[in-house]
């Protein structure tokens, strides 16, 4: 999963793309799944927690395969994060956003299709886009802040009038779907460009700063599962309503984020763009097959305006 170099092959590009759509499309729709399958609904909260853990545990393992050897290992992590509390608590600004934004995302697909609840996250690049011009001094193309409009359009289109009832029945919420996206939308854009900064103004090692970010992490989300669900959890135990679905949504997430890293650092906008398009229409056609999603015509239209827009940013 690590580069050598910062000037990656096309090859691992390919590679990041191709894992990232399918990561993307699956954990929606999974996710999607255990929320309105399950008879015993499982706590979201220890879920985001365990993410964190499994994504610390993948990041050791990682970096000791880069840095060679135990002792090297024991060193670095003595030296950036036994002995580094500044850099502890720079990585946990991130940590907090983040698990608000998982957070947000588990009570989003609580309360919308999976297909909406994809689509109308693409608020994330435009919300991004302005955090990198006021974060990173960053200058956006004409063409990128058409294409920043145009995925408003679409995105106002698929709320508008979103894909009718499904044959799954249960009660849901709409506006506090939408409500719930709208935050995770903001954390995404503040928490990836926060990232981004931090990983690009010094040498540090991408695994490093990722295990300084999940330790803080592990502390966020254990309290978040404390204050939100803590009377719960004593009563019904931590794992409650967890099956075999639930740990694969647990461990889509857990893949999920080290590549969101490994994007941040080493491809671009095209690459993301691709992406996130081929991840909408996965998720679409899944939901259809799935969950007898029924696509309106301002639904598909405003998936197709997403759709090009994602492409128009990516551009040169």
């Amino acid at each position: 999963m690590a580069a050598p170099k910062e000037n990656v092959s096309l090859l691992f590009k390919l590679y990041c793309l191709t894992v990232m759509t399918l990561v993307a499309a699956t954990y929606t729709v999974a996710l999607r799944y255990t929320r309105i399958a399950e008879t015993e609904l499982y706590f979201a909260t220890t879920a985001v927690c365990i993410t964190e853990v499994i994504k610390l545990f993948l990041s050791v393992g990682i970096l000791a395969k880069e840095t060679g050897s135990l002792g090297k290992l024991m060193t670095s992590l003595r030296e950036n994060v036994l002995g580094s509390p500044k850099e502890l608590l720079k990585l946990s600004v991130p940590s907090v956003v983040y698990a608000v934004q998982n957070n947000m995302a588990f009570l989003a697909l609580s309360n919308l299709d999976a297909a909406v609840y994809q689509v109308t996250y693409q608020l994330k690049i435009p919300c991004t886009a302005l955090c990198t011009v006021l974060m990173l001094n960053r200058s956006l193309s004409k063409l990128q802040w058409f294409s920043v409009f145009m995925l408003c359009g679409g995105v106002t289109l698929v709320q508008w009038k979103p894909a009718q009832v499904t044959k799954v029945q249960m009660e849901q919420n709409p506006w506090l779907g939408f409500g719930a996206i709208a935050i995770a939308v903001l954390c995404s854009g503040f928490a990836g460009v926060y990232f981004e900064k931090v990983l690009k103004s010094s040498d540090t090692s991408l695994w490093v700063r990722n295990i300084q970010m999940y330790l803080s992490g592990i502390v966020v989300t254990s309290v978040g599962v404390y204050i939100s669900e803590g009377a719960q959890v004593l009563e019904r135990g931590f794992f409650y309503g967890y099956t075999y679905y639930v740990g694969f949504v647990i461990l889509l997430a857990s893949v999920g984020g080290l590549y969101t890293s490994v994007v941040v650092k080493y491809t671009d906008n095209i690459m993301k763009g691709f992406s996130a398009a081929a991840a909408i229409v996965l998720s679409t056609v899944a939901s259809v097959m799935l969950f007898g999603l029924q696509i309106t015509v301002n639904f598909a239209l405003g998936a197709l305006l997403v759709c090009i827009s994602i492409y128009l940013y990516g551009l040169p």
